[in-house]
């Protein structure tokens, strides 16, 4: 099933004069500026729901945000008035939003990498006719946050919001062979639905490791050796697709460059030239970040 991920974000105080300090009212750099409590309040339930990384219902989102059940109810029915939060009519569940998504966007969009990459994307599918995908670590998956769709049609829904399988997909293996390891440990159990593994292997700076198994740990390490990865028919029959890393000055990868097309049509080859594009144009805005003043 596809699923949404949607970026967490701050709340914008507003600055009405009789509800915040004007600066010459600021005598101590340690007094605290007064805001709207019932903002605040709301910020708890939408950063209960970030937190959670799944749909809550009405007493556990209301318990995660230490308020009452009648008390978040009402904060609720606003935030879904707004966008930020939407309830599902069947479970009567509770989860974030389309306005929460297009913030989420938004902050991705002022990252220096996304601006970089967005253009090679764009090149990628005007020169091979395949769909290509900028995507970017979220809570419950790499997620894709730009889809340039190519001239051959595809028999799969991907859009802007879609979460990839970590273990499925080239991308999500891509993200487990070279993202940080605690972050991707907390898209597995999202994606995966496993308990903490408190008394699994750790790293020192890191944290929890992901819990693969010995197959997928195998499968990562030619991945790393590699530098790429690609997914034949799968996970949906006749779609393939190449991944490749894109990194920082400090070789902390930052988002993934995916090529999608038809798997009669597009060439999956390591060393063909669906490849030898895609890793130029990793090459290429990982080189704009290192020199980047």
């Amino acid at each position: 099933m596809l699923s949404f991920q949607y970026e967490t974000f701050k709340l914008i105080r507003p600055s009405k004069s009789e509800d915040i300090e004007s600066p010459s009212d600021d005598t101590s750099a340690a007094r605290k500026q007064r805001g709207i409590q019932s903002v605040e309040v709301g910020g708890r339930l939408l950063d209960a729901l970030a937190r959670h990384r799944a749909p809550l219902g009405l007493s556990e989102l209301a318990g995660a945000a230490q308020l009452s059940a009648a008390q978040a109810y009402t904060y609720l029915v606003s935030l879904t008035r707004l966008g930020l939060v939407k309830r599902d009519v069947l479970t009567g569940s509770y989860e974030p939003g389309p306005l929460a998504l297009r913030l989420g966007l938004l902050h991705i969009e002022q990252q220096p990498a996304y601006h970089v990459a967005v253009p090679q994307a764009a090149a990628l599918a005007g020169a091979f006719g395949y769909s290509v995908a900028v995507c970017v670590a979220g809570t419950q998956g790499p997620t894709i946050v730009r889809y340039e769709r190519g001239g051959f049609p595809l028999h799969v829904n991907l859009h802007v919001g879609t979460v990839m399988s970590l273990e499925a997909t080239s991308t999500g293996r891509v993200f487990c062979a070279f993202f940080s390891p605690a972050p991707v440990a907390a898209m597995w159990q999202s994606q995966t639905r496993t308990p903490d593994r408190t008394k699994g292997p750790r790293n020192a700076k890191a944290g929890l490791v992901p819990a693969f198994g010995a197959p997928l740990r195998a499968r990562l390490d030619d991945i790393r050796a590699r530098g790429m990865e690609r997914g034949i028919d799968a996970p949906s029959p006749g779609i393939s697709s190449l991944s490749v890393p894109v990194f920082d000055a400090e070789r902390r990868m930052q988002l993934a460059l995916t090529v999608i097309g038809p798997s009669g049509s597009i060439d999956v080859d390591w060393d063909g030239p669906v490849a030898r594009a895609l890793r130029d144009a990793s090459r290429r805005v990982t080189d704009a970040l290192v020199n980047r003043v």
